[in-house]
């Protein structure tokens, strides 16, 4: 079975089982910490290792989260590593996130620009994008910075873009002017 489709089985799962007893908000923000965590590359490693017996596993993350989580995202975790499937924790911690943004009706909006948004523009962008209608009520975003655009911004968003950055803007140019569709002829 493709990676893919144990990550969506699972992350399905937990998150059907979490609205069930009314633990979705405690669960996201435990596998919110678990995805971060899922990163520590000795934490990984340790998860994907065939040496290590299982009740090790569970031993070493009650050890780490059991006083943090929930009691279902830590009966999740035992299930995870009885099943043999510890290893896919970063692309079920992944896909469990994903889920959650469809059943919130969550947007994610990436957000580049060329200098960082002053707390004005920002609210002016979200209530934009919002007035759009192209996205859910819920906006997600994530700013980042590349000084590469010159000015402008760029949207990314359901597999969208909305590019109105000024290096974009000159790559037209650009194209335009390589056509050289101003030649006089005599």
């Amino acid at each position: 079975m493709s990676v893919i489709r144990i990550a969506t089985r699972y992350a399905k799962s937990l998150i059907e089982l979490a609205v069930e007893q009314g633990k979705l908000a405690q669960v996201e923000a435990d596998m919110k910490v678990l995805q971060n965590a899922v990163h520590n590359r000795d934490l990984y490693l340790m998860l994907k290792s065939p040496i290590i017996a299982n009740d090790r596993k569970i031993s070493a993350m009650d050890a780490l989260f059991k006083s943090q989580f929930d009691s279902l995202t830590m009966g999740y975790l035992k299930l995870l590593i009885t099943k043999n499937r510890e290893g896919y924790l970063p692309e079920i911690t992944a896909e469990f996130g994903e889920q959650y943004k469809i059943l919130k009706k969550i947007t994610t909006v990436r957000v580049t620009t060329a200098t960082p948004l002053s707390d004005a523009v920002l609210d002016d962008l979200r209530k934009k994008i919002l007035a759009s209608g192209v996205t859910s009520e819920n906006l997600d975003l994530q700013l980042s910075v590349d000084p590469d655009l010159i000015g402008g911004f760029v949207l990314d968003f359901d597999n969208k873009r909305y590019d109105a950055s000024a290096a974009h803007k000159l790559e037209e140019l650009r194209a335009q002017f390589s056509k050289n569709l101003y030649v006089k002829e005599f």
